[in-house]
């Protein structure tokens, strides 16, 4: 009689074991780099899942473990991992619709409005439907400043200096570089560094955070303070399928997670990253090259018009409702 009790009691506890090890839930996330001002936002993610469902869903953050930065999306679209960050202007035809973001000279002027247009542009049903090609949900994006440009050599200090300056730069920010007459590189922002080391470009468009991360800041010579002829979208996404699969516990501690996970990212950004990027230019001696309001103004007239008409033009071919998505951006901004 003894005997039958325990064996069922052990039975319960073993059954009760396999049951708690069922609600486990583990998500592998694909980025790349090393921890940054870029990623603090998945790291916060990560923090809070974990804290608000007790340890029974996790998010395994990798840094370049699971994918290049290029193929992020392809390992999304295949189940390769069940999260990822990734970067438009790395592959515009793979997400057209959202490669508007990084139109030049849109007049973003924070992080906080990078935030709020992005995610009102990720909201969109062409643009759901552009990423669900790739069985991707957008869950967050990855605000940043508009950016700079360092580079070594003599400073262009003018904008007719940048003329024959080969540049790394992506999307519409290496379409307004070349209006310049400038050589834009599409290289990834972990190849930064050598292409400006070797000479394959001579100067490096990035946000002040990817200067710091990469190191293209420790051998630069100049630095440009208010060119600011964009940024770049880089959206955190999740897999479908995975997405679906989650139970609504789980669910809902992730949805809500991904608002205080960008408070945190943006106060992390506009103050421990900025902080830090003043002194950095100053310990290294670099020079900052401001140019006058009316280069810059001549500047965003001679581009943001023609790239954002070509854009238009491009992906209205595509079929998708490109004029609307651009309407959408600037009255989001315009606001």
């Amino acid at each position: 009689m003894k005997k039958s009790i325990i064996t069922a009691a052990l039975s319960s506890v073993l059954a009760l074991g396999i049951s708690a090890e069922a609600l486990a839930v583990e998500w592998n996330v694909s980025v790349w780099g090393k921890r940054r001002a870029f990623t603090e936002h998945v790291e916060k993610l990560a923090e809070l899942v974990k804290e608000k469902t007790g340890g029974e869903f996790t998010l395994n953050i990798s840094y370049g473990g699971l994918s290049k930065n290029r193929e992020n999306l392809d390992g999304i679209s295949i189940g390769a991992f069940e999260m990822a960050q990734f970067c438009a202007g790395y592959h515009r035809d793979k997400n057209p619709t959202i490669t508007v973001l990084e139109l030049p000279f849109l007049g973003v002027n924070s992080l906080a409005l990078e935030r709020k247009v992005s995610e009102v542009l990720y909201q969109h049903p062409a643009v759901q439907k552009d990423l669900a090609r790739w069985n991707a949900t957008l869950l967050m994006p990855s605000p940043m400043p508009q950016y700079n440009i360092v580079g070594v050599g003599d400073a262009p200090k003018s904008l007719s200096d940048f003329d024959g300056l080969t540049v790394r730069a992506t999307g519409g920010i290496g379409q307004a570089m070349s209006a310049l007459g400038s050589v834009p590189t599409s290289v990834t922002a972990t190849e930064a560094r050598q292409a400006l080391d070797s000479g394959v470009v001579k100067s490096v468009a990035f946000a002040p955070h990817a200067h710091m991360s990469y190191g293209t800041v420790e051998t630069a010579k100049w630095w440009t303070t208010n060119l600011n002829p964009g940024t770049v979208n880089c959206p955190v996404v999740v897999n479908s399928d995975a997405l679906a699969a989650l139970s609504d516990d789980h669910r809902k501690a992730l949805m809500d997670s991904v608002g205080p996970a960008l408070d945190h990212y943006i106060e992390n950004y506009e103050g421990k990253t900025m902080a830090a990027w003043g002194p950095k230019l100053e310990e290294k001696g670099i020079e900052q090259v401001t140019y006058t309001e009316a280069e810059v103004a001549a500047f965003k007239d001679r581009v943001a018009g023609p790239v954002a008409d070509a854009w238009v033009k491009d992906n209205t071919a595509k079929g998708l409702p490109a004029q609307e998505l651009l309407e959408l951006v600037k009255g989001v901004i315009s606001k």
